[in-house]
C-alpha cells in the first residue's frame, strides 16, 4: 500500500491519488474523480477519510492525507469552501471518547487554521471545532484561548454576534472544564455581547455568571457586573439582591440576606456560606477604611465580628488580597491605611481622584 505525495501535480491528479489510496484503504469510494469537479471530489475524500482513524498505523500517513486535503480545500474559492470546511471539521473534529490520535487531529484542525485567510470568517469554524475537541480531551493547552488575541480574530472574521456568542460560550466551557481562571473573563464577555432587546437569552449565563464570581476567592471587584444588560435583566430577582451587596453591602446584610434565604445561597446557588461571610469581612473591611487613615483593633472586631484574638490574622489575611495597603501598630492595637481599593468606581472616586 503507498500512500499519496502531494506534490506538484494537477489538482485532478492529486484527487485522483487521495482517492485511489483511501479505496486500498478500505474505503467506500470510487478510484474515479467526479465530473463536477473539485467541489464534490473533495467531499467525497473528506467523507471517506474515517477510514484513516480506523486502519493506518502510522501517524505520518494520516497526517500526509489529511494535508494533502487541506492543500486542495485551500484551492476553493471562498463561496465553494465552507461546506467542504464545515464537513472537513465534522470528520476531524468530532473523536470517539477512546481515540488515540486527538493531537494528531488537533494538528489538522491548525494547518486548516492557520491555512485559511487570516480574515476569513471561515477561522470561526474551525477554531470552534478546535475548542470542542480540545475541551473533550483536556487538551486545551494545544489550542490559542487568549481573549485579547480573539477578540482581534473576531473583528478581522466580520461574523454575527450570535457566532460571536456561540464562540465566547464555547471557549468559557472549554475553560470551565479545563479549570481555568479565565473562564470568568471570557464569560464576563460573552455577556457584555447581548443587548436590551435579546438580555433575556443569556439569563442562565447571567446567573452562572454571578455564581462564578461570588466563590471566586479573589475577586473582590464586582460593580462592572451590574451594567452588564443580562446582568441587569435579573433585577428584581433573589440573585441580583445577592449580586449587589457584594458589590456596596456590608457583613450585616448579607448575613440577614442568608437568614432569609438559606437554601437559596447554598442549595440552589450551590455557594459555601462561611466563604461568603470571609468575603464579605474583607469587603466590609475595605470599605471601612476608604476614607479613614487608620482603625483600631476594637473597631474591627466589632464591625468584622471576630474575637479580639483574631484581629491580626484577619488583617493579615485582607493585605494578602492586596487590596488594602497597611500596617499593624501591634502596640496601639491599631491599623494605618496607606490606601485602599474602591469597592465601587463613580463619580465621587473621580472627583476624589482630581
Amino acid at each position: 500500500m503507498s500512500i499519496p505525495v502531494i506534490i506538484d501535480i494537477a489538482v485532478q491528479d492529486q484527487t485522483a491519488e487521495l482517492r485511489s489510496f483511501l479505496k486500498s484503504s478500505g474505503a467506500e469510494i470510487s478510484s474515479e474523480n467526479a465530473e463536477a469537479g473539485l467541489l464534490v471530489d473533495l467531499k467525497n475524500i473528506i467523507e471517506a477519510s474515517d477510514i484513516c482513524w480506523k486502519e493506518l498505523n502510522n501517524d505520518g500517513e494520516i497526517e500526509m492525507v489529511f494535508n494533502g486535503i487541506i492543500s486542495l480545500v485551500l484551492l476553493l474559492p471562498p463561496n465553494e469552501a465552507e461546506s467542504v470546511v464545515t464537513l472537513f471539521c465534522e470528520k476531524v473534529g468530532k473523536a470517539p471518547s477512546n481515540d488515540k490520535r486527538i493531537n494528531i487531529r488537533l494538528k489538522m484542525l491548525c494547518n486548516l487554521f492557520h491555512g485559511v485567510e487570516a480574515a476569513s470568517p471561515l477561522r470561526y469554524v474551525v477554531y470552534l471545532s478546535l475548542v470542542r475537541l480540545a475541551g473533550q480531551a483536556d487538551m486545551l493547552h494545544m489550542v490559542p484561548t487568549n481573549l485579547d488575541e480573539i477578540k482581534v480574530w473576531i473583528a478581522k472574521w466580520d461574523i454575527s454576534s450570535q457566532k460571536v456568542q456561540t464562540l465566547l460560550r464555547t471557549l468559557h466551557n472549554a475553560l470551565v472544564q479545563a479549570k481555568a481562571q479565565d473562564s470568568t473573563k471570557v464569560l464576563i464577555e460573552l455577556l457584555g455581547t447581548y443587548t436590551e432587546d435579546n438580555a433575556s437569552q443569556a439569563r442562565e449565563d447571567a446567573q452562572k455568571c454571578i455564581v462564578t464570581c461570588l466563590a471566586y476567592k479573589n475577586m473582590f471587584l464586582m460593580d462592572h457586573l451590574l451594567s452588564l444588560k443580562p446582568v441587569k435583566f435579573l433585577e428584581g430577582e433573589s440573585i441580583h439582591d445577592l449580586l449587589t451587596i457584594f458589590v456596596s453591602g456590608k457583613l450585616p446584610q448579607y448575613q440577614q440576606f442568608y437568614k432569609n434565604n438559606p437554601d437559596f445561597v447554598t442549595t440552589f446557588l450551590g455557594l459555601k456560606h462561611e466563604e461568603n461571610i470571609q468575603k464579605m469581612r474583607v469587603l466590609t473591611f475595605m470599605q471601612s477604611v476608604e476614607n479613614r487613615k487608620e482603625i483600631d483593633f476594637g473597631t474591627i472586631q466589632k464591625e468584622m465580628q471576630i474575637d479580639e484574638d483574631d484581629v491580626e490574622e484577619f488583617i493579615i489575611n485582607v493585605l494578602r488580597t492586596k487590596t488594602v495597603s497597611a500596617s499593624i501598630d501591634q502596640m496601639q492595637k491599631k491599623v494605618l491605611i496607606n490606601w485602599t481599593t474602591h469597592r465601587t468606581f463613580g463619580k465621587q472616586q473621580w472627583q476624589d481622584r482630581n
